[in-house]
Order: C-alpha cells, then sequence, then structure tokens
C-alpha cells in the first residue's frame, strides 16, 4: 500500500523520537514541503518517514495547516477504509459500554481514540459528528457507514462548524446524514433530563464532559439555593435541582438554551423551583450583586476565554473578572464553582486567575475539589491539548 501513495519526509531537525512515542502531530515546519508535497490535495492520505527515509507510519496531510500531518496509524500500510474504522468505533464504543447503562455519551474524542481531529458524541438512536480535519471530511462516508454497522444509530447527524474547521480551511455547515430528528433529544443524566438540540445547539447539543463536575455540584446541592451562569441548557443547575436543591436559577445570553432547559426542568417536574435570566452573563451577576440577592451554590461554565496561547493573557484576565463577580453571590460558607474548557489555560494558571478574582472580591475560599472531564473523555498522554476541561470548588468564607 505504501508505494501507491504519496511520502512525506520529516526535516533532520524534527524529532522522529516523539511520534515513534505517540506524539500525533506535525507542523508544518517539520516537514519537507517541496512542491511535490504542497501539491497535496488537503486530506491526503501518505506515508511518513524521517529524514533518513524510515518509515513512522500512516498520515492524513494538510498542507493549509499549521499541523500539517496527522498521525492515523503507527502501520505505514494501514489502509483506511470502511473496516478501519469499525475497528476504531469497536474499540471506542467498548469503553463506553463499560462506563454507562444508556447510549448517552461522547462516542469517539479525537486523538486519545486514534480518529485525530474526529468527535462523535451519542444521543441514543442519533449521533453527531464533527469532523474537525480535512482527511475525515474526505472519508466522512466510510466513517458513517462503520458508525452505523457499530453502534446500530439510525440518525446522524455532521455538525461542521466551529474554529477547528476553519483552521483546517473547511467550510461550514450541519447536514443530516442519515434519518432525522424532529426536534430536541431528552437526555438522562445525574439523575436530570436535558433537552440536546442536535441541529441548532451549541457544539453538538450537549456538554457530556461535565457529567462528573454536575455529579459533584449535585452532591453540594440539597437543600441549596443555586445559580448557574452561564448555564447552556441547564447544565448544572438541572443536576442541583436532581439533587435537591429548592432553587436554582440559569442564566445564559441564548433564549432557546434557556427554553431547553425549561423544558427540561418541566420534563424533570421540577418547574416550580426553576427560574432563567437571559444576559450578558457579567452584566447580570453584576445586576445580582446590587440586588443584594446571594447563593449557596454558584456555578460559573464559561466558554473558553483562551483558545489559544495568543488569547491566554485576555482569557485568564476573563477568568479573574468571573470569579470577582461570583464571589459576592456566594453566602457564607456556601461554594463557588469555577470552570475553563480553554487548554491554553492549563490548571496552575486556571486556579491563579480564579484565586485573584475570589481575593479582589474580598473573600477567601478553600478548594475543596478539583473536578476534570469524564472518562469518555481519555487523555492522550502525548498531547496536553486533550486535557482542556478544569473545574475548581471553593467554599468561600467572609
Amino acid at each position: 500500500m505504501s508505494d501507491t501513495r504519496p511520502t512525506v519526509r520529516l526535516l533532520p531537525k524534527a524529532e522522529a523520537r516523539a511520534i515513534r512515542h505517540g506524539f500525533p502531530w506535525v507542523y508544518a515546519n517539520e516537514l519537507v514541503t517541496d512542491r511535490r508535497t504542497r501539491s497535496l490535495e488537503i486530506g491526503t492520505i501518505a506515508l511518513l518517514e524521517d529524514s533518513e527515509r524510515r518509515p513512522l507510519g500512516t498520515v492524513a496531510v494538510n498542507t493549509n495547516s499549521r499541523i500539517i500531518c496527522r498521525v492515523l496509524d503507527r502501520d505505514p500500510e494501514a489502509q483506511i477504509d470502511q473496516a478501519w474504522f469499525r475497528a476504531r468505533l469497536e474499540r471506542a464504543l467498548a469503553h463506553r459500554a463499560r462506563l454507562y447503562s444508556e447510549p448517552f455519551y461522547r462516542l469517539v474524542h479525537a486523538e486519545p481514540d486514534g480518529l485525530p481531529g474526529v468527535v462523535i458524541d451519542r444521543f441514543g438512536e442519533a449521533a453527531v459528528i464533527q469532523p474537525n480535519a480535512a482527511w475525515a471530511e474526505r472519508h466522512i462516508e466510510d466513517l458513517v457507514a462503520a458508525l452505523v454497522e457499530v453502534t446500530g444509530v439510525t440518525t446522524v447527524i455532521k455538525n461542521g462548524t466551529g474554529r477547528a474547521r476553519s483552521l483546517e480551511g473547511l467550510e461550514e455547515e450541519t447536514v443530516v446524514l442519515r434519518g432525522g430528528v424532529d426536534g430536541p433529544v431528552p437526555v438522562p443524566m445525574n439523575g436530570a433530563t436535558y433537552m440536546a438540540d442536535l441541529l441548532g445547539g451549541q457544539k453538538t447539543g450537549l456538554f457530556f464532559d461535565q457529567r462528573p463536575n454536575h455529579a459533584f455540584a449535585q452532591s453540594l446541592a440539597h437543600g441549596s439555593r443555586v445559580l448557574d451562569v452561564f448555564s447552556h441548557v441547564g447544565g448544572f443547575s438541572l443536576a442541583a435541582l436532581a439533587g435537591g436543591a429548592t432553587a436554582a436559577l440559569a442564566v445564559d445570553g441564548s433564549e432557546p438554551a434557556l427554553a431547553h432547559a425549561a423544558e427540561g426542568a418541566l420534563r424533570m417536574g421540577v418547574q416550580d423551583r426553576f427560574q432563567t435570566r437571559r444576559g450578558d452573563a457579567f452584566d447580570t451577576m453584576a445586576e445580582l450583586a446590587e440586588e443584594g440577592q446571594q447563593f449557596d451554590l454558584v456555578i460559573c461554565d464559561p466558554p473558553a476565554f483562551a483558545p489559544s496561547k495568543k488569547a491566554l493573557d485576555a482569557g485568564l484576565r476573563a477568568y479573574e473578572r468571573v470569579a470577582r463577580l461570583a464571589a459576592p453571590l456566594v453566602a457564607e460558607g456556601g461554594y463557588l464553582v469555577l470552570c475553563s474548557c480553554s487548554h491554553a489555560a492549563d490548571l496552575s494558571k486556571f486556579r491563579a486567575a480564579s484565586a485573584r478574582g475570589i481575593g479582589r472580591a474580598g473573600r477567601r475560599g478553600q478548594i475543596i475539589h478539583t473536578g476534570f472531564a469524564g472518562p469518555d473523555h481519555p487523555l492522550l498522554p502525548q498531547l496536553a491539548e486533550s486535557g482542556y476541561l478544569k473545574a475548581l470548588f471553593f467554599r468561600l468564607m467572609p
């Protein structure tokens, strides 16, 4: 197979050992980019060699991207076809089937699951694929066929939106590839019911990664008044209500997301304890403080303020501001949960920014728990970017 496909080669200065030890990317400044390589169509499958012409594996090439090669298989003869996808998906499914009794989870978490740039979330009989790399876009039919074969899902949606696709030079589009959906899908999780909009919601419609953090917050929620800021479809607030919270207020800038949250509360039978408030999160927290409101449990789960190293300083200032505005809303002895999904802001930087914000609000806090993404979002040890989610649980003092 390797003699029928193009060959790309590392520069002498490139570290082939990292690839041999499991690092999944080759950057543009590490590859020989002669005229032949530059002429390859984005997503082309190629043989990767080191500078001494020794094979390293099968890669996907995109000369438009800073990540010019993604390692698909350490076998230089690997054939990327439906059978190859099926093997990857079977391995991913076996892990999730051990974790969860119901088919609601992240089935494929990109590089850690051996499908670089590919995210697949499962919602019962439906699945949403995010093909965030050009090679996956080119092989979407084989991927979908294998997905249906392995899982038995009847609906498959391609969510081709987001920053990652633009970095790959791909167009944005959301398309139903198999079956169809009539509306939001109810998702049971931690005793709550969430309404996932698979066609028009954020990302794939729901954030499965926060499941264990929802559960820990739920353990603090019994008999509490809860504020859920950047709530989306009620992730933390509905979990808190399922855990016995006396009242929950969900704050978000999206009216559709809040409507889905209200529908979830109705289906759970807790609508009398649930309220929503649409508005800018920063402005709304300031307004709540002016109103003199306080809560026993406050959770802030914002979007990625630091999606890249270039945005890190501004992102850390934003996380500090979130903490500064949220801390006064926490009753004495209450709890503040601060989350970050920015891989550029590592745990120590995020923790420091959060502590500064709490301090500048005149409060003191002790960290009682640090949470991460659930086990359906595995980490690749060689790729720090795969460990993006952090959740800090503070107990606040005066």
